[in-house]
């Protein structure tokens, strides 16, 4: 394979276009566009196919650009290392995949360790939908998987789950909703009140649902919200209540200047790591296990 047509290919799915990466190589656009046609032959298929005016990557293409990344930003790190002071230590990489479910406060808090410890990671973090950061977890291109749901069982990868802990789940609401709240105690406040879901396709959505059935209350859904942090920001400007692991209670009263309606104890939201591992050896997500499990959720995995 000849790396530097590889190159070209790379920089022209990045920067999104032939012209852009000539630019930024400083080589006419026809010169690109003989380097990625003698690159296609190599691979025997097309790279690129042409959506309207711009070109899309495909199949193969995205393929060859996800190695095409790893292999120039090794050699971006080769070049970082080499440039050290002698006697300093390579920092260990963690390559972390974060299940877009999982709330931002959270991941927050539970890659802390890992960036802050005695030896730092040098941590590098992927968000994705599950079964996608799987398939990269399989192919050892990720080290671990943050996530809300433990492995799915009909996916045909070889990987171990590692519960971190659950937390109960509480109900907030921006300050200036409270007058419009229903007067009575929780649960009962949310019948009728506008409310934030989390979507339905997430675990924690189904068992909110779920939930909210079990107790007989029909809030007025104003929103499925797919991203945890717009879903309380949302709250926050008081478009409706909105739900978070009581494992942040102090952090959301804090951020989203929120009053903490009540907790639903019977409403748990669990989190997990997914490795390749049964037995965890990486030290980084060593690190992340046990913080977890000795910290932040200690007072409900007793």
């Amino acid at each position: 394979m000849n790396y530097k047509h590889l190159h070209y290919f790379w920089t022209v799915a990045r920067l999104g276009g032939v012209v852009k990466a000539s630019e930024h190589l400083h080589l006419t656009p026809q010169t690109i566009s003989g380097q990625l046609q003698l690159l296609e032959e190599h691979f025997g298929r097309p790279l690129f196919e042409k959506k309207g005016r711009k070109l899309a990557l495909t199949d193969t293409g995205e393929l060859a650009y996800s190695y095409a990344q790893d292999i120039f930003n090794l050699g971006a790190e080769l070049d970082q290392v080499v440039r050290l002071p002698r006697g300093t230590a390579r920092p260990i990489e963690l390559r972390v995949g974060i299940a877009d479910a999982v709330p931002k406060l959270v991941t927050c808090r539970l890659l802390e360790p890992a960036l802050t410890g005695a030896h730092p990671f040098k941590v590098v973090c992927r968000e994705w939908k599950l079964d996608s950061l799987l398939a990269e977890l399989a192919v050892h291109r990720l080290d671990l998987v943050l996530s809300d749901t433990p492995l799915p069982s009909g996916l045909s990868v070889n990987a171990f789950n590692h519960r971190l802990g659950g937390s109960p789940v509480g109900f907030y609401a921006a300050k200036s909703m409270l007058p419009r709240l229903n007067t009575k105690a929780f649960p009962a406040c949310l019948e009728g009140a506008p409310l934030l879901m989390p979507g339905s396709d997430s675990a924690l959505g189904r068992r909110m649902a779920q939930w909210l059935g079990r107790h007989q209350l029909n809030p007025r859904v104003v929103g499925e919200i797919d991203d945890g942090a717009l879903l309380k920001a949302l709250g926050q400007h008081g478009h409706g209540v909105f739900i978070a692991p009581m494992v942040l209670d102090a952090d959301v009263r804090a951020e989203y200047g929120a009053k903490l309606l009540g907790e639903a104890t019977d409403l748990i939201e669990e989190f997990y790591v997914i490795t390749v591992e049964r037995r965890i050896t990486h030290p980084g997500v060593a690190a992340i296990t046990d913080a977890a499990r000795q910290g932040l959720f200690a007072a409900w995995n007793r």
